[in-house]
């Protein structure tokens, strides 16, 4: 059974250059379309960019499809991957802004933007596929054997740095927390009562679940704070690989890797760079060097002082997830990495969530 577990998963992963170059095609069409007609893809400081900027799409998708395609016919070259490298990171910076459009829509309020929301989805589904495709041989020279499965590792915690910054980014998010905390139960921090920022949230269009939600002392980012927390500590705490006690149900059946990398990989790739870029600016504002807006709140200074709290909580947080992503990856990890070539690690990449699950 396992032996036919392991050719299906080799099955959807040996054609995954075919279905990248298919992808690339698709995304640079995508591009050329929005920039002819002048649809812009992408957003700077919340208001929409010069449709010209669209055109990376194009430049991102074009060689991607060419370095996918040249995988397919003559298998993996240096120069290829390299290449195929780069296009993944550059795809990676067109889907940043993906984590924020999943947070709208789960509390019922529409994006900015359709097309900048697709253009997230599209380049977050290539950053994958162009990751595997560098990571497998393909094409006609493959011809990788996977070694022999030694079966999913047993439930591990990360080691002690990693657990020590997991420590950092849940107490990062403490005072962040503490802030909105003050808001929903009507309080005043930084010139701004609670009924003000009801208001201001209203004014901004937020949807009515979020609101509700405000009303009934909850604030929407601080349940989002509390679910990120917990995914942190699902990546560093045996409890993430095998399902604990504490959920008789699922007791003992192991966690899908899938479950908890995916969101934590969205999640790290978005909020790590969004607070290092923020506490970046927030520095330049502090020490004059540029004007920080004040926006609804009464002083730049009040401004600055809110900035400081949400981008250290952000980016600290973010970093923090970096490394539980990491050690999570590798402790999850269910073949040997010694004498595993690349089509196996990447199998057993997918297939490692169902592994050991008894069916």
């Amino acid at each position: 059974m396992r032996w036919r577990r392991r050719q299906w998963w080799r099955s959807l992963v040996d054609p995954v250059d075919r279905v990248t170059t298919v992808w690339a095609v698709a995304y640079a069409g995508f591009g050329l379309v929005c920039a002819l007609r002048g649809t812009p893809l992408f957003h700077l400081g919340g208001a929409p960019a010069s449709p010209a900027l669209s055109w990376a799409a194009v430049a991102v998708g074009v060689p991607a499809a060419v370095a996918s395609g040249a995988v397919t016919r003559y298998g993996r070259r240096p120069f290829l991957r390299v290449l195929l490298w780069v296009t993944c990171v550059l795809a990676g910076c067109a889907a940043f802004g993906l984590l924020m459009d999943v947070i709208t829509l789960m509390f019922g309020q529409g994006v900015d933007s359709v097309p900048a929301a697709a253009n997230h989805v599209l380049a977050a589904t290539g950053c994958l596929l162009l990751a595997i495709t560098a990571r497998t041989v393909g094409g006609p020279a493959a011809a990788a054997v996977a070694p022999a499965p030694s079966g999913p590792p047993a439930p591990s915690a990360a080691t002690r740095s990693v657990r020590l910054a997991a420590c950092v980014g849940t107490v990062a998010f403490l005072p962040y927390v503490a802030m909105k905390l003050v808001w929903v139960s009507g309080g005043t921090f930084a010139g701004v009562t609670g009924e003000q920022m009801l208001a201001i949230s209203e004014r901004n269009g937020a949807s009515g679940i979020w609101l509700t939600l405000e009303s009934w002392g909850l604030d929407g980012t601080v349940l989002l704070a509390a679910l990120g927390v917990f995914l942190l500590w699902g990546l560093v705490r045996p409890w993430g690989q095998v399902c604990p006690r504490w959920t008789p149900w699922l007791r003992g059946r192991r966690v899908p890797r899938g479950l908890l990398l995916v969101p934590a990989v969205i999640g790290a790739a978005t909020l790590a760079p969004y607070g290092a870029l923020g506490a970046g600016y927030m520095a330049l504002a502090t020490t004059g060097v540029v004007t920080m807006r004040q926006g609804d709140f009464p002083s730049p200074e009040d401004a600055l002082l809110v900035g400081w709290i949400g981008m250290v909580a952000f980016g600290v947080y973010g970093f923090a997830l970096i490394a539980a992503t990491r050690s999570y990856g590798k402790r999850t990890r269910p073949f040997p990495t010694s004498g595993a070539g690349p089509v196996s690690r990447i199998t057993e990449d997918f297939g490692a969530g169902r592994a050991g699950t008894g069916g």
